[in-house]
């Protein structure tokens, strides 16, 4: 059985913000969200705040792990928390029937 390594066990750095990118699956329209880490952004009815952005050290350009909070504010539930890997979008995702959100990178 094949298991990615943990987050933790790699050897990463932080950045200073995330590009995210969100799609509207109802006009079909995506939309680059910068943020800065603790920094939220209003998306449609979501507020999505980046409490962390990783990347493997050596390598920006090759991955990017992204603490995420992501808040229904028509609900006022959280519907997201947890990491997004740029990588790996699927493994880890908003399950949201309007809205798609994934992380393209960390930034600076």
């Amino acid at each position: 059985m094949l298991m990615a390594t943990p987050l933790a066990a790699q050897d990463t750095v932080r950045a200073q913000g995330a590009m995210l990118r969100g799609l509207d699956k109802v006009s079909g329209r995506t939309t680059d969200l910068p943020l800065q880490i603790g920094q939220a952004v209003r998306y449609g009815r979501l507020e999505i705040r980046l409490g962390e952005c990783r990347y493997p050290a050596g390598d920006p350009s090759s991955d990017a792990f992204a603490q995420l909070t992501i808040t229904d504010l028509r609900q006022n539930a959280t519907v997201f928390s947890g990491w997004m890997i740029a990588s790996s979008p699927a493994l880890s995702a908003l399950d949201d029937a309007r809205y798609d959100v994934w992380v393209m990178s960390c930034q600076g």
